[in-house]
């Protein structure tokens, strides 16, 4: 069973910076994909970032360039350090881990979330 555990969100002002944390332990499964998505109030989630096994990076159009995504195997992490943020950058931010279960079929597994709050 692969979990997800989020941690470094909090309230900061805007043009401040912040580190978020995810500890993804496996259960064993190979992991495809890890991602970070987030969630404002009344809106759909939307991925941020994410890096694929080979290492290969995406991120929305939103965040390009202010944020970055990166994986630390031996500490089983996946940290996304955002900069220069803005009020619009708020919300529950969630990790996700896309596992393979079995021959071409993945699954998705969500951590609980951490807020991120910018205030103007």
């Amino acid at each position: 069973q692969v979990q997800l555990v989020e941690s470094g969100g909090g309230l900061v002002q805007a043009g401040a910076s912040l580190r978020l944390s995810c500890v993804v332990s496996d259960g064993g499964l190979p992991i495809l994909e890890r991602a970070w998505f987030r969630q404002a109030p009344g809106a759909q989630r939307e991925m941020v970032a994410s890096i694929h096994s080979s290492g290969s990076t995406t991120y929305s159009d939103s965040v390009k360039g202010r944020f970055s995504i990166s994986r630390d195997y031996a500490q089983k992490t996946v940290s996304l350090q955002m900069n220069s943020l803005t009020p619009e950058d708020s919300g529950v931010y969630y990790c996700k881990a896309v596992a393979i279960i079995g021959v071409g079929k993945n699954r998705d597994y969500w951590g609980q979330g951490t807020q991120v709050t910018v205030s103007s």
